[in-house]
């Protein structure tokens, strides 16, 4: 199969006309960025946020002509719209500085924090590795936290693998309707966003690091989220550019580290806990996921990935640990069936212990009479 090439959807880009310009969406400056791998296509479309929603044929008219192009795969559109920032406030005149410095300060000065108006609190779901259950704590957190009595959001931020559609069983489209914000989609008293929600199951993300950022961007500051107590962000696994955007242009209230009890795990996870203290972000607490394989015929219980690893990993860090979290086959069918165990089975041990976690992050949130931390601004010397 012969490659395909940026400058090829380039040139197929050309020939899709906007019908209110007149010209191609090329021509016009509307193509952000392309990405191609293996026969998958990712193109984002910067759009005027005042023409919105009537975008979308427009959109579509991009992916049928990629998909077109022989040896595609599969694309994919993605709209992006920027707003002016407001003029930042008068600077004192500027003091000698190192180079390394100066690049630190015009890196940080570009990079400005992302407001989310109406939330109290926002908390990351992090983990340093993939495969430990973090999604499938972050969603039953966040359904603990809303039969709490906690106002409560749920944004999935794993751009490249969002796991939000299957687990709440989200098919629709979001809405927008005044062609500037998105609206949430209700699930279980959740109001829930994912990119999960805009693109094709099946279709990969092969963007690279600024697509990334900008999506998520788009996903806190784009969306009427509404009043919140809490929102809660199921961050992607790793210590990469998306976890890094939120840490550092986001004023985080907190986050919570998810690790099963092997060390291999813990060790992953020390790093995603150090990340945050690099950037001053509160932890919350450290859930040991998988903790015991509960046998869902006789009741036996084993420790197969050992056990109270997470434990003794947050007395030595000095965090709270917040619970343990059983190996269970209920957790996982009624998460991958879309009616997760906290609304599916609201009175078992499983969703009380998640509901009990989830008044343990309540209690520490509320403490907080300050409010969230200003987002940091980093320097790189």
């Amino acid at each position: 199969m012969a490659e395909i090439t940026e400058s090829a959807v380039r040139s197929v880009l050309d020939t899709v006309i906007d019908p209110v310009t007149a010209k191609s969406v090329v021509a016009s400056g509307m193509v952000g960025g392309i990405a191609t791998r293996g026969g998958h296509v990712a193109v984002t479309l910067e759009v005027d946020p005042a023409r919105g929603a009537s975008l979308e044929p427009l959109r579509l008219a991009c992916e049928q002509a990629v998909r077109a192009m022989p040896g595609v795969l599969s694309a994919t559109a993605v709209m992006t719209a920027e707003r002016a920032a407001p003029a930042p406030p008068p600077t004192p005149p500027a003091r000698p500085a190192r180079a390394g410095h100066a690049r630190g300060a015009a890196h940080a000065a570009g990079a400005g924090r992302i407001d989310v108006p109406g939330v109290k609190h926002i908390i990351a779901i992090a983990s340093g590795k993939g495969g430990v259950g973090k999604s499938t704590t972050a969603v039953n957190l966040a359904l603990g936290l809303a039969a709490n009595g906690v106002g409560t959001g749920l944004l999935d931020a794993d751009i490249y693998g969002p796991s939000m559609p299957r687990m709440l069983a989200v098919k629709e489209k979001p809405e927008s309707v005044d062609g500037r914000q998105l609206k949430p989609i209700e699930r279980y008293g959740l109001r829930t966003m994912s990119i999960g929600y805009i693109v094709n199951e099946e279709a990969p993300m092969i963007w690279r690091g600024p697509m990334v950022s900008s999506a998520l961007e788009q996903m806190l500051r784009d969306v009427q989220w509404g009043e919140l107590d809490v929102l809660v962000v199921d961050m992607p696994p790793g210590t990469g550019d998306a976890q890094l955007t939120l840490a550092q242009r986001v004023a985080l209230s907190g986050a919570v580290i998810v690790s099963t009890p092997q060390d291999i795990a813990l060790v992953d996870a020390r790093k995603g806990l150090n990340m945050f203290r690099k950037v001053a972000v509160p932890v919350l607490g450290i859930v040991e996921n998988m903790s015991y394989f509960l046998c869902p015929k006789c009741g036996e219980r084993s420790e197969i990935f050992g056990h109270g690893g997470a434990r003794e990993e947050a007395k030595r860090l000095g965090v709270p640990f917040l619970g343990e979290i059983p190996l269970h086959l209920d957790i996982r069918t009624t998460s991958d069936g879309g009616n997760p165990i906290v609304v599916a089975q609201p009175d078992s041990a499983h969703a009380r212990t998640y509901r009990n976690i989830a008044g343990r992050v309540w209690k520490q949130l509320s403490a907080n009479q300050r409010g969230p931390r200003a987002a940091p601004r980093i320097v790189m010397r």
